[in-house]
């Protein structure tokens, strides 16, 4: 069995509107703070500006559209799953908590067994 990797070619168009996209997050956060003096809106309308330019120049590239592929993808699988019922979840939630106090109940033993070991009869410091 062949096991080559798989090797990703980006051209330099790309490589440039990723980079011009990193440019466009940090000009909207710089600009949200060198507006401290202005209202809240005009500040928080340069962050989303800059991000929406960010998200522009991504989604033109070649990453950016696999992105939204993958993200596609991702979604149309979700909506294959088959959720449990509320009873099934109820259940499942309880064994879980049940898990969760025996364990508790274990270690908590577990750590006091070891404390009498240990200070009692190793060190006889009680």
């Amino acid at each position: 069995m062949s096991n080559q990797p798989v090797q990703t070619v980006t051209t330099s168009a790309d490589k440039a509107k990723l980079v011009l996209a990193a440019c466009a997050i940090v000009a909207g956060v710089v600009s949200f703070y060198v507006l401290a003096g202005q209202t809240a809106l005009l500040r928080a309308a340069a962050l989303i500006g800059g991000l929406v330019v960010a998200v522009a120049f991504g989604w033109t590239s070649q990453l950016g559209r696999d992105f939204s592929d993958f993200a596609r993808e991702s979604v149309r699988e979700t909506k294959k799953v088959v959720w449990p019922s509320r009873k099934e979840a109820m259940q499942i939630t309880g064994v879980v908590f049940g898990f969760v106090v025996l364990m508790a109940i274990f270690l908590w033993g577990t750590d006091k067994i070891l404390e009498a070991v240990l200070y009692g009869l190793v060190l006889g410091w009680r």
